[in-house]
Formats: structure tokens, sequence, C-alpha cells
């Protein structure tokens, strides 16, 4: 992003320092993860410190300070849906994507989450990818679904 774009999105928020949270949204929406130096000029774009413009990147789970692929691929690891199948479910998905729980494919398209709970128990196993719910995932469908998001 450059900073042409970004000072767009501050002003988008009236370069108000009360703001800050849904700029850091913004930016991470655009990103899918909030860089170092972005964090820096939008602390000196608002008149705040560093320090409190990274305490809230880090206090809200949603953020994310490293780079992610293109597509987030979120399973839920919750009891009802570890009960259910989601490690299987999640080892399938790395087999499938050749990356870890954590981890971004090599060509950017793709990273791996796990996530306690997100309070859908009754779709599990539950994966979320791009914000999308798919509930009650077998590892049969995991190849059909990577293939869907890869085409897009």
């Amino acid at each position: 992003m450059n900073i042409d774009q970004l000072d767009s999105i501050i002003e988008s928020w009236n370069g108000d320092r009360a703001n800050i949270l849904p700029i850091l949204q913004d930016v991470q929406k655009e990103l899918n993860y909030l860089p170092r130096d972005t964090m820096v000029h939008i602390a000196k774009k608002l008149g705040v410190t560093l320090g409190h413009v990274s305490s809230m990147a880090t206090f809200f789970s949603s953020f994310s300070l490293s780079p992610r692929g293109k597509h987030i691929v979120t399973v839920c690891m919750g009891t009802a849906c570890h009960v259910r199948g989601a490690p299987r479910v999640l080892e399938e998905f790395e087999r499938n994507l050749e990356i870890r729980d954590g981890e971004n494919t090599p060509d950017m398209q793709f990273s791996i989450e796990t996530v306690n709970c997100v309070g859908a128990c009754a779709l599990g196993p539950l994966v979320i990818i791009d914000g999308n719910y798919h509930g009650n995932i077998s590892t049969s469908e995991v190849s059909g679904l990577v293939s869907k998001y890869r085409e897009k």
C-alpha cells in the first residue's frame, strides 16, 4: 500500500485519532495484515505514539502483524468442532495446501489459522474461509473448497 492510499484511508475517517480502530481495520482489509511502517505512518499522521497504535493492533485478535495469504482458512478447534472431527479437517487442509497452521503458501494465496471457538457449535466442524462459514465439513470436502477459493 502506498502512502497516498494510506492517507486516503486515514482521511476517510477525518484524520481523527478516535478512529484508530476503524483505520486499522481498513488497512487490514486491504493488506490482510498491519505492516510496522504502516502503523508508524498512522501514528505520525494522527499525532499519537506508535505504542498506542501497536497496543490497539495487538489487543484485538482480528489483527495480524505478519503477512497472510489472500485467502484465510480458519478452522474452529472448539470442543464441539474438535469432537466432530476438526483436527482431521485441519490435517487435510495442511496436506492439501502443504503448509501448517500459522503458515502461508509460498504463492501467498492461502494461510491457515485455528481458533478456539467461533460460537457456531451446531455447525461443527466449522471452517471459515474469507469470512464465509462452511459447516459440517468433512475431510472429503477440503479439496473442493481449496479449488473453489483458488479460482477466485
